[in-house]
């Protein structure tokens, strides 16, 4: 199955005052943008450990010099985000990749939990069935896996809202595909979402 799935990753370049804006608050504006991109390094680094193909879908493009500046795995593919929301720009993605692969998983950036062994998972699912999800406990999602990349499941969803997996999960539904849904994970997006953290982040953030 390896040479038939696709994971990409969804990225943003963590610049300082631009990256996880939300932690800003607690973490002030460098804070924010390490822990932004020790989340993107870690990602990367689960999802290269699965042994399958990876792709970074990023902003910005990956011609950009600041993508040079991180310590990336070089069996990384690199495509650039579409110029749309979020979800047509997964929808764009998706597609473009399932000219080449039989599947494709979409995973972004904010999920230190979401390890080799639970991306392999959610890969194997895709052997019975039609769509696979890994909620996030504030009401997205942390991965979607699927053979076909129907535009229903990107168009018209509020990003970032706690409506995003229910209402993945029903157009899922209105399409007649099968779904296996999977023990949600945390994202960290939030200061309370902090203590989600791997032991040692944040302690670490001054080194």
């Amino acid at each position: 199955m390896q040479t038939d799935t696709l994971i990409i990753i969804f990225a943003k370049f963590p610049a300082r005052g631009m990256a996880k804006t939300r932690l800003q608050p607690a973490l002030g504006l460098e804070g924010a943008s390490i822990i932004a991109k020790q989340l993107l390094l870690h990602s990367a680094e689960q999802a290269v450990a699965t042994g399958l193909s990876v792709e970074m879908c990023v902003s910005p493009a990956p011609h950009d010099p600041c993508w040079r500046t991180l310590d990336l795995s070089q069996s990384l593919r690199w495509s650039s985000q579409a110029d749309s929301d979020l979800g047509l720009r997964m929808l764009a993605a998706s597609r473009q990749a399932l000219h080449t692969f039989k599947q494709v998983v979409l995973i972004g950036t904010d999920c230190p939990s979401l390890t080799p062994v639970r991306i392999q998972e959610a890969v194997q699912q895709l052997e019975q069935f039609n769509t696979v999800m890994i909620p996030a406990a504030d009401g997205g999602y942390v991965l979607l896996g699927f053979k076909q990349a129907d535009a229903s499941l990107f168009s018209d969803i509020e990003w970032s809202t706690a409506s995003v997996a229910a209402v993945t999960r029903q157009r899922i539904a209105a399409l007649g595909w099968t779904l296996a849904l999977l023990e949600p994970l945390h994202d960290i997006d939030e200061p309370a979402d902090l203590q989600h953290l791997p032991v040692g982040w944040l302690e670490n953030m001054g080194s």
